[in-house]
């Protein structure tokens, strides 16, 4: 964002403008804050995402305490440039409350997840590859794959569908749902060597399901 956009932004007469967050993986809404010019700046600056917060009139940053930082992807402006749209990649929950996004109730009170538990278990988990991608660690296991190269990944998810099919073959579920599991993280390491998200796949499976329902 350039200087002269935030020169053009509408603060309130407080001095704040209000900024709606969304996450990128789900397009989900995950919560809405404020900022005032130097909570805007800091965020611009630093890559995650600072508030101003009217309550304890002052700054903070999401996750300084609880960890579940949002790292911000890009930030856009509304027509009428009052408002503000944070992209963000979320790490664990964005609601205080503990749950994914702060906008988890319908307008009776009930409980209704905006994103199926399983989708944000999938992005989390997708994160964590990430970051072991850009910062390794000793002895991981991810960073092993990553190192080995695309067909050790491939070799290892043939394997697992293997394994995946042998449990099915035997009584009970959970050896199956343990193999699915492996799997699921084969499949994600994998993912992220193609430089495909879930996003993506979300998307086609969406679509497949507009077309089926036509």
């Amino acid at each position: 964002m350039t200087q002269s956009i935030i020169e053009g932004l509408k603060f309130d007469g407080n001095g704040l403008i209000p900024a709606i967050v969304q996450d990128r993986s789900t397009g989900s809404v995950l919560m809405l804050a404020y900022m005032n010019r130097e909570a805007l700046e800091k965020t611009i600056c630093t890559g995650t995402s600072w508030f101003f917060s009217r309550s304890r009139n002052k700054l903070w940053n999401k996750g300084e305490t609880s960890g579940n930082v949002q790292r911000v992807v890009k930030i856009n402006v509304d027509c009428d440039k009052d408002s503000l749209l944070l992209v963000v990649d979320q790490q664990g929950a964005a609601c205080h409350t503990g749950n994914r996004s702060c906008f988890y109730r319908d307008i009776k009170g009930e409980k209704r997840d905006i994103l199926p538990a399983a989708a944000t278990v999938f992005d989390d988990l997708y994160r964590v590859v990430e970051d072991r991608s850009k910062n390794p660690k000793e002895g991981s296991y991810t960073n092993y794959l990553l190192d080995m190269g695309i067909d050790k990944t491939l070799k290892k998810i043939g394997e697992e569908a293997a394994e995946v099919i042998i449990g099915a073959k035997n009584p009970g579920k959970q050896e199956t749902v343990y193999e699915i599991a492996d799997l699921l993280y084969h499949i994600t390491v994998l993912m992220l060597q193609k430089g495909i998200e879930y996003t993506e796949v979300y998307s086609e499976l969406n679509a497949r399901h507009q077309k089926a329902r036509r």
